[in-house]
């Protein structure tokens, strides 16, 4: 049985792409970056003990596999976690205007006697926004929430002059790499049927 250690609806309905059955767990880790850890290692080790956390929940399960997974936006050595208020959202978004900044996102699949991870790196390249620009879209408050405080599949589409990566890995799951993590540990994405449980 496939678990998803994730609180985000995002990864739940991208996860559902894939055609799979999955439970959902409620996890809490503590998303501090270590002194000197790098942001591809912060990410991925965030994933990690997401997974690791979920597997603890359900251990007693034969054949559960646990998914975890962390998405960041950083921009040269800092990384952009979700913001504190609406003020925060704003200084980031002005940050990132005309910039380009990278997304990773890591995905770690554990089970009780494997564990397989993949870290996905995207390039993202804002367009200038206007003071108005930001106003409006913080006012709008899909910014909260969201690593980075932007949405790509939301309000935030338009400001996207370039991206080169995975678009889903952006929003917080990057379903290639994560088909394949899944194939590893015997489980076969598949289409959803319109109308249908995923």
């Amino acid at each position: 049985m496939l678990h998803l250690a994730s609180k985000s609806p995002r990864r739940r309905e991208l996860l559902a792409r894939l055609g799979l059955d999955f439970g959902v767990l409620d996890i809490e880790v503590v998303e501090e970056r270590a002194p000197g850890e790098s942001p591809d290692a912060y990410v991925a080790r965030v994933a990690r003990e997401k997974a690791g956390a979920g597997l603890l929940r359900v251990v007693a399960v034969p054949g559960a596999v646990v998914l975890g997974s962390d998405t960041e936006v950083v921009l040269g050595d800092e990384v952009f976690g979700k913001p504190a208020d609406a003020a925060d959202a704003g200084a980031m978004l002005r940050r990132l205007s005309g910039r380009t900044h990278r997304v990773l996102t890591a995905v770690s699949l554990v089970s009780a006697g494997r564990e397989a991870s993949v870290l996905v790196e995207s390039e993202v390249s804002f367009a200038g926004l206007s003071d108005a620009d930001i106003a409006e879209y913080v006012a709008s408050g899909e910014p909260m929430g969201r690593a980075g405080a932007y949405a790509i599949q939301g309000g935030a589409e338009r400001f996207i002059r370039r991206l080169a990566g995975s678009y889903s890995g952006v929003m917080g799951l990057p379903l290639h790499e994560t088909a394949g993590l899944l194939r590893g540990f015997g489980i076969q994405a598949s289409t959803p049927r319109p109308g249908g449980k995923a």
